[in-house]
């Protein structure tokens, strides 16, 4: 019967006040709800910033925007158990000091679903709240030169948060800080900065996304034990252009991903950092970048097995004067390699072999990168190998390389967390 009430009360409240643009109704409903209440406003625009502070349910279904009207944060959700579905957020303020967002979740234990934010400078910023879900949520920032814009959701110390089936597009980044068991899944993120960055973040599960036209698919900097499965990293072009980066990174499981047209595939700054620790590249379609994987200096500790190397225009690249001849490479597919199979076990019969001839000059003078496929360096490149006035350095080897191929079949990893109850 209480809650009968509150619904009832909501309505009135709806009606009388629900006009468009009128400012405060909405808060009025929710502060006049009791704890469990299910709040059902009146179609209409709600011109006001609102806290939802206690575990009510607000479903918009009757098409509720609630407009910030260029002021602050829109919608802060403070409490924990709560739910907000169907609903539109728009207009948040300018101040990135204040952090101005669409929507500010502080509590945990809630469900954010079905919910678009538009014209927000930053979408979603979760502080020191764990164990939210957001689902089927749309996010776009404000009209502003890339590096101007807020990020699209900003986690900072808040553990074990489900993202799924989100679309975002033209923000800044999604960044997750200091927070770990964060699970992104079956989403679209387009035309950001970075399309995930985790700093300091360890234990975190990216899968089944599509992250296209960023500066930077993912990247994990002094984040350890992340996995990034089954996506698809797309176009990240222009001069630091990475599909996949690493900054001192240890335990990074990269599995069954997609990474193509970017301008470096895969980026590795000494990674890993932890001398206990690799990092693991497998089954992974590695094709039409600029360099297929990018070492910043030689180093040791990854593994790269059953992945595709195909059309990359350099397949491996080491800044400096360095090989990857550290580093473990087993089973994998290079559509250079010029071996035969004679006796057609699915292997090649001689190694396949990348050797660091005078088309490799720009590794060690980078600004010489610019001659790159041009008639200068393919020239000197042609003279080296035909007659080397000097002996070119073994860049990779890789005993036994695939003829085909590898299916691309990678096991998920499992849900650390269990909140389908919260849908």
């Amino acid at each position: 019967m209480r809650c009968a009430l509150n619904v009832i009360i909501g309505l009135v409240w709806g009606l009388a006040l629900a006009t468009p643009g009128l400012a405060g109704a909405l808060q009025d409903m929710i502060n006049a709800a009791e704890d469990g209440a299910e709040i059902v406003p009146p179609a209409g625009v709600y011109s006001e910033q609102i806290v939802v502070d206690r575990p009510v349910v607000i479903d918009g279904r009757n098409g509720v925007v609630i407009d910030g009207v260029g002021q602050g944060t829109v919608v802060t959700l403070s409490a924990t158990g709560a739910t907000l579905k169907n609903l539109e957020i728009r207009n948040s303020g300018r101040l990135h000091n204040k952090v101005d967002a669409g929507m500010r979740i502080e509590g945990s234990f809630n469900v954010v679903r079905d919910v678009e934010i538009h014209n927000s400078l930053f979408g979603i910023d979760m502080t020191q709240a764990s164990n939210n879900v957001l689902r089927r949520v749309y996010i776009s920032s404000k009209d502003l030169p890339l590096e101007m814009r807020g990020d699209s959701i900003r986690i900072w110390y808040s553990d074990n948060n489900k993202l799924e089936d989100l679309t975002v597009e033209d923000a800044r980044d999604i960044v997750i800080w200091y927070s770990q068991g964060v699970e992104i899944r079956d989403s679209t993120i387009r035309r950001g900065r970075y399309g995930i960055h985790f700093m300091y973040a360890h234990d975190n599960l990216v899968e089944d996304n599509e992250i296209s036209d960023c500066v930077v698919g993912v990247f994990m900097m002094y984040a350890n034990d992340t996995t990034v499965q089954n996506n698809e990293i797309l176009r990240s072009w222009g001069a630091s252009g990475v599909g996949v980066g690493f900054k001192e990174t240890s335990g990074a499981k990269i599995l069954g991903n997609k990474i193509i047209g970017n301008a470096s595939g895969v980026y590795l700054d000494p990674s890993p950092w932890d001398p206990d620790k690799t990092n693991l590249f497998e089954g992974n379609t590695i094709a039409y970048n600029g360099i297929g994987i990018e070492f910043h200096t030689e180093w040791k500790g990854n593994h790269f097995r059953n992945n595709s190397f195909a059309s990359n225009f350099t397949q491996i690249s080491v800044r400096g004067r360095g090989t990857a001849m550290k580093e473990s490479w087993e089973g994998n597919f290079w559509d250079d390699y010029a071996g035969f199979d004679k006796n057609d076990d699915g292997q090649g019969d001689v190694p396949y072999e990348i050797y660091n001839y005078a088309d490799r000059i720009w590794m060690e003078v980078p600004h010489a990168s610019f001659f790159r496929g041009g008639l200068a360096l393919a020239a000197l490149d042609f003279v080296e190998r035909l007659a080397p006035f000097s002996e070119p350095k073994l860049l990779v080897r890789e005993q036994s390389s695939l003829m085909q191929r590898p299916e691309r079949v990678v096991e998920k990893e499992k849900p650390k967390s269990a909140l389908e109850m919260l849908q």
